[in-house]
Parts: C-alpha cells; structure tokens; sequence
C-alpha cells in the first residue's frame, strides 16, 4: 500500500502509510507542492496517515524547508510529534558544511587529535589489562609473533649479511691507506649493535609488518567488523592493538640478534679476503664492544617495534570508507613508522650522548 498527497489552497493531506515503503514515490511531489506554496502559510494534515516511521518523519521536516514559513502540522499523535521534535534537533545540532580550504586546514588538527586519543587509550587499555584478560586470545598472540618475526627472518639475515659486507668493503679502502684496515671490525660491529642492527629492523618490520596491521584492522573497519565488537561490548583496544604491539615487541629483540650476527659475517667475509684470519677479527671485535653497546640497542629495537605496531593500529583503526581506505591505511603505518623511528632513533642519539653512554 502506498500513501498519497491531496493539495488544495493552504492545505495539504497525506494519507496512507508514510514509511520508507509507503512513500517513495511520494516523495518528489510532496516537496514540489510544499514549494509551490512557499510565502504563504501551510497546513499539513496527517489525520489519515496509517503509521509514521523516521523516513515519514523526514518527509515533512523536508516539506518544511522546503516551503520555509510558517507550518501547521495536524492530525499527529504525541508519539509522531516526539519524533518530529527529535529529527529538528538532530538537524538543528548538525555542525554546518564547510569549505575545502577550511576543512584542509582543519585537518592536521584533527588528526594530531585523533592520534593522541588513541595512545591515551593505549594506555588506558595497558592499564587495564587485568580486568580485560577475557579479551586476549593466546591464539592470535602467537600468530602475530610469527608473522611478524620468523617470517621476517630470512630477509633479515639476508640484509644484515648485506650491509655488513657493505660497510666494510666501503670502510676497509680508505682505512687501508692509514694501516687501520683492522679497525673496519670496530666500525662495523659499533654500528650494528649501536644503530644499523635496530634501526634497519624497525625499517623492515614497518614495511612488513606495520602495513600488514593496518591492512588487516582498516579491512575489519571499512567491514564494520570493528564497530560490531564495540557494540558487543569488546575492548577492541585490548583485543586488536595490545597483542600486535607484544608481539612485535617480543620478537624485535631476536630479530636484532639476527640482523647483528648477520652483518658481523658479512663484515669478517670481507676482512678475510682481505687476509685477515677469522680469530683476529672476532678478538677485536670482542675487545672494542662492551654489553651495554648490545644492550642499547635491543631497548632501542623493541621502542622502535612498540611505536611501529601502534602506527599500524592506529592507521588500521581510524581508516575510511571505500575500496581505497585499506591501502591509504597500510601507506600511512609504513611512512609513519619509518618516520617515527628515526625521529626516536634521533633523540635516542642525543640522549645518549648527553648521559655519557
């Protein structure tokens, strides 16, 4: 059954069920004869409307403006007026439209917004934490360690090997005019274990493992899978982000073992053709490194996974609408982890140098 609109003079009459089945071919003509009467005062008569929904409710807030003076609406009970009164301050409340220069400019606001609400909710949902163990899934935990670390470990092992050839063939030809061709062991291993060894893997893992994050949880957003947890009443801060960042926190360590290890050899590959013995260069690497240069750089390794797993969420989680919200997620979480991590790399070497280490 559909409704239908009776027009005469300074009134008009719906009839008929106004709901979204009842009047959509309704529509267009009813706003047509609300403006066609437009300066002159208007009575609507809904006396014999046979039910109204928030659809029917629109059409006469529309009817409305569109004839813009004064309006009698008649013939609605209380519970059709309640809604009335609803939808005009929903619409009176609705923030006003804007230019795009004034919403570009507004932007970068807005995001640095939306970026600190989500680490103090990080760390409320850190806090939290012995509440909320129903919402961790041992499962997942180890799922993520795996991705993101033994799955990371042949394109480590394969880069670390790399850049320590690199560097010692780079360092060994000027050295070598001096006679210090011998110290390229200290230069290489001081840098490994100091900034390459955790900075390199940072790179890798917000390449890998930041975007596959924010892929996987923009997916689950532009899916309405995350607003469904909400409304399950689901920490999804303690569901979703907690684990990614343990698990790239727990195998950041190892995967800097990795990395140093593998550019130490390729560091000794090249001092041996230069016909330096094994022994000699494993003793002056082990008499010119101290712990704490190995140490430093795991704390600095496992900062840099927390930061990159957090982006990534972040990214994941406050992603768009649309088929190309996905991959702007996983372009943001690797920039923003690259960038990042060097940024805390910069102020790790100030840091450093300030208190002597």
């Amino acid at each position: 059954m559909k409704a239908n609109l009776r027009a005469e003079g300074d009134h008009i009459a719906l009839a008929g069920p106004l709901t979204a089945l009842g009047i959509g071919g309704l529509w267009r003509d009813a706003l047509a004869a609300a403006r066609a009467r437009r300066g002159q005062p208007l009575t609507l008569d809904v006396s014999d409307a046979q039910g109204l929904d928030s659809t029917g409710a629109a059409l006469l807030l529309a009817m409305e403006r569109q004839h813009g003076g004064q309006i009698l609406i008649t013939g609605a009970d209380a519970r059709a007026l309640h809604l009335l009164d609803q939808l005009r301050d929903a619409a009176r409340d609705a923030p006003p439209p804007v230019r795009a220069d004034r919403r570009r400019r507004r932007g970068i606001t807005e995001t640095t917004r939306i970026r600190v609400a989500f680490f103090g909710e990080t760390v409320l949902a850190v806090v939290g934490i012995p509440a909320k163990l129903r919402f961790l899934r041992g499962a997942d935990f180890f799922r993520l360690a795996d991705r993101a670390g033994l799955q990371a470990l042949p394109l480590v092992l394969m880069l670390g090997f790399l850049i320590g050839m690199i560097l010692a063939f780079q360092s060994a030809i000027p050295m070598r005019q001096y006679g210090a061709d011998l110290y390229v062991a200290n230069l290489v291993a001081l840098s490994l274990f100091r900034e390459l060894g955790p900075l390199l893997v940072a790179v890798i893992l917000a390449g890998r493992t930041g975007s596959a994050f924010a892929a996987e949880l923009g997916t689950m957003q532009v899916n309405e899978e995350i607003a469904a947890l909400t409304t399950m009443g689901i920490d999804v801060e303690t569901m979703l982000v907690l684990p990614r960042m343990a698990a790239a926190m727990l195998v950041m360590p190892g995967l800097v073992v990795a990395m140093d290890i593998a550019g130490l050899l390729g560091m000794a590959f090249v001092l041996m053709l230069l016909g330096f013995p094994f022994s000699v260069i494993a003793h002056q690497v082990a008499a010119n490194s101290a712990a704490s240069d190995f140490l430093l750089g795991l704390f600095k390794g496992m900062l840099f996974a927390a930061a990159i797993a957090l982006i990534g969420c972040r990214a994941g989680l406050t992603a768009g609408n649309g088929p190309q919200a996905v991959g702007e997620a996983a372009t943001s979480a690797v920039v923003g982890g690259i960038v990042v991590t060097i940024l805390l790399d910069g102020l790790f070497a100030v840091l450093f140098y300030r208190l002597g280490m």
